[in-house]
C-alpha cells in the first residue's frame, strides 16, 4: 500500500464512522466496532485520524456490514425478480465509501484500469478508480464515430439476441492489469464480454467485482473464467 492508498483509506474508514454515527451514540458504536468512544470521537470530528491497521478494520468488517445493510434497505426487487438499484447507483457519496470496502473485502490486485460497461456501473467504476487512483474505461454497444480502433466483444445469448461491446483500443495496454466492475451481475453475460476485451487486450485480470449479485449465476460463470477474486457485496 502506497501512502496515497493509506490516507485514502483512512479517510474512507473515517467516513463509514461517520456514516454510522448519523444513527449511534459514541457509546453504540463503541460496542459495534470494539474501539474506544473517546478515539471515535476524535475520528468522527476529524482532530485525528485512524492508524492503517485500525482503519483497513473499520472498513473491511464493520464497513462492509454497514455498507450491505444500507444496500439491502435501497435496492427493490420487483414481481418478476427485476431489480431498481436507482436509489444506489445514483448516489456517489455511498459509492465513494463502497470502494475501499470492496478493495479491502476481496483483496483486489491494485489495477492499472477499471473496466466496466456503459451505462449503470459507471459512477461504481469512477469511485474505483478515484479509489485506486488510476484509469477508469467503459465498454459501449455502439461505436464513437470519431475511434478508428477498437477492441470486440460478441456473444449470442440464448433469446436469440447477439450482445456487443467496444471498447477503443487504446483504453487498455497489453500487459496491464484490470479489474472488472458492474453494479449488478445476474447471468453473468456482461462480466464475460468484459473480460473477453481484457484478453483480447492481452492485459490480466484483477479481479471481478458487482455491487449486487442477483442469484449465484453470474458470479460463477465469472469465476470460470479467472482465476482472480470474484464477488458482489450484496446478494438478492
Amino acid at each position: 500500500m502506497n501512502r496515497a492508498e493509506k490516507a485514502a483509506l483512512q479517510l474512507r474508514a473515517v467516513d463509514v464512522l461517520r456514516m454510522l454515527k448519523e444513527t449511534r451514540t459514541y457509546d453504540e458504536l463503541a460496542a459495534e466496532t470494539g474501539l474506544p468512544a473517546g478515539d471515535l470521537n476524535r475520528y468522527v470530528n476529524g482532530h485525528v485520524l485512524p492508524s492503517a491497521d485500525r482503519a483497513r478494520e473499520v472498513v473491511a468488517e464493520v464497513g462492509r456490514a454497514a455498507l450491505a445493510a444500507e444496500l439491502d434497505a435501497r435496492i427493490r426487487v420487483d414481481a418478476d425478480g427485476y431489480v431498481d438499484n436507482s436509489g444506489v447507483v445514483f448516489d456517489q457519496q455511498l459509492l465513494d465509501l463502497v470502494a475501499p470496502v470492496a478493495a479491502e473485502a476481496f483483496a483486489f490486485d491494485r489495477p492499472d484500469v477499471v473496466l466496466t460497461a456503459a451505462t449503470d456501473g459507471i459512477t461504481l467504476a469512477a469511485s474505483l478508480a478515484s479509489f485506486y487512483g488510476t484509469r477508469c474505461a467503459y465498454a459501449k454497444k455502439r461505436k464513437e464515430t470519431a475511434v478508428e480502433e477498437f477492441i470486440e466483444a460478441r456473444e449470442r445469448l440464448e433469446s436469440g439476441i447477439e450482445l456487443t461491446y467496444y471498447l477503443p483500443a487504446s483504453a487498455i495496454d497489453a500487459g496491464e492489469s484490470v479489474l472488472v466492475v458492474d453494479d449488478l451481475i445476474r447471468s453473468g453475460e456482461t462480466q464475460e464480454l468484459l473480460l473477453d476485451i481484457v484478453e483480447t487486450a492481452d492485459a490480466d485480470v484483477a479481479g471481478v467485482f458487482a455491487l449486487i449479485a442477483a442469484g449465484d449465476d453470474g458470479i460463477e460463470r465469472a469465476r470460470e473464467h479467472t482465476d482472480a477474486p470474484v464477488g458482489a457485496l450484496v446478494d438478492v
